[in-house]
């Protein structure tokens, strides 16, 4: 327990090193609020003996989308039980769904997966002060600004008495069973049941209303689906994987891709791109515009996945066709090494932090090709190996 405490210590320490303290970061957020309308009362309550909280900040720097594999991470989220209790849930709000997916165009499996993906079904919801939550993260200079704001929408429904002052959410900030941030249930939360409140923890009238609203704004498409598995050809080029790269399905067709199954794909005009989540030796996905819509919502491709695969599975489709590979996970530390060679290499792979991001995926692409490895950007045990 000391040696855990002395961890957090540094932790802090070192991360919210800055030029002011956090006495003054509170001070310059109460100068905004304020200017934005947020009464001085508010802010003395949220504020009051406020101080950061490290465990956040290593709740932060561990995701598990960091450093997770597709099949450990699908697996996880994706299983009978989740299953089972998303069939429950579907049945026990059949009126409700039907209503509401009528009036946003989101299919009631779509909303069902999200509340299971978010909360298990709204059965954990985080038990975290949302006020320290969102001032440990916006003192922290990683993403600032981002949770600045986020920090300032939450006083603004508070001093609105939208949400309680004491109300608990994740590490992140996210709140009730569908786990919006602030800015979010200022601008998509739907009162449902018009009683004056946005209730994302019991109503739920509002939970779903406000989940299809929010997907409805981000670009959902009414009757098309989110994507599906796919199977690619041997010699397939895969720098036109990745969601950079669109094109209509036939054309993806004519590429060689098929269905999971061997089938050609549909003579359509969509749009598509291809991912492979683990690389060549992986699964495949041709994704449209909803598995856009769904990354509005959560930026992870893993969480992407896991929602349109959990949301198949609940309308009743089967299981995936592509065979679970078993590979070693990577640690924090094994993708700061990757990103430490790739630079020395001179591949940049941008600030060497543990952080797996877009700009280290195209570092590896870059190798991959120059070695002549399948240049598919995949960061997992076979680059590790490889540039050690």
């Amino acid at each position: 327990m000391f040696f855990r405490f002395i961890c957090l210590f540094l932790l802090s320490t070192s991360v919210f090193a800055s030029s002011h303290s956090f006495e003054d970061f509170l001070s310059n957020i109460r100068q905004i609020a304020i200017e934005q309308g947020v009464s001085k009362s508010t802010i003395d309550k949220a504020f009051f003996e406020l101080s950061p909280n490290p465990d956040i900040l290593q709740a932060d720097r561990t995701q598990v989308e960091f450093n997770q594999n597709f099949w450990h991470y699908i697996n996880k989220r994706v299983n009978q039980t989740r299953l089972n209790n998303g069939y429950d849930t579907l049945k026990q709000n059949t009126s409700l769904l039907n209503k509401v997916s009528q009036k946003y165009g989101v299919p009631d499996y779509v909303l069902v997966a999200f509340l299971g993906l978010e909360s298990n079904y709204g059965n954990y919801t985080g038990n975290l002060s949302l006020v320290q939550s969102l001032a440990t993260l916006a003192f922290d200079p990683r993403r600032s600004d981002f949770f600045t704001g986020e920090l300032i929408a939450l006083l603004k429904l508070i001093d609105k008495d939208k949400i309680p002052l004491n109300a608990k959410g994740s590490w992140a900030g996210a709140m009730g069973a569908v786990q919006f941030m602030p800015s979010n249930v200022q601008a998509y939360g739907v009162d449902a049941d018009k009683d004056g409140d946005i209730d994302l923890w019991n109503s739920q009238e509002d939970i779903y209303a406000s989940a299809a609203n929010f997907l409805k704004h981000l670009g959902w498409k009414k009757g098309q689906k989110w994507g599906r598995e796919a199977t690619i050809p041997k010699n397939f080029d895969y720098r036109l994987t990745g969601l950079q790269t669109k094109k209509k399905v036939t054309d993806w067709n004519s590429l060689g891709i098929r269905k999971a199954n061997g089938a050609a794909l549909p003579n359509s005009s969509m749009q598509a791109s291809l991912i492979v989540p683990m690389g060549h030796r992986g699964p495949a996905f041709l994704v449209y515009q909803n598995f856009s819509a769904i990354l509005g919502w959560n930026r992870s491709l893993l969480y992407a996945l896991s929602v349109g695969y959990l949301a198949d599975r609940i309308k009743g489709q089967g299981k995936l066709r592509a065979q679970p590979l078993d590979e070693p996970l990577l640690t924090n530390e094994n993708i700061k090494t990757i990103q430490q060679i790739l630079n020395i290499l001179g591949y940049d792979a941008g600030v060497a932090d543990g952080i797996l991001g877009s700009k280290t995926r195209s570092a590896t692409r870059k190798f991959q090709r120059d070695i002549g490895m399948v240049a598919d950007g995949y960061v997992g045990y076979e680059l590790l190996e490889k540039l050690q």
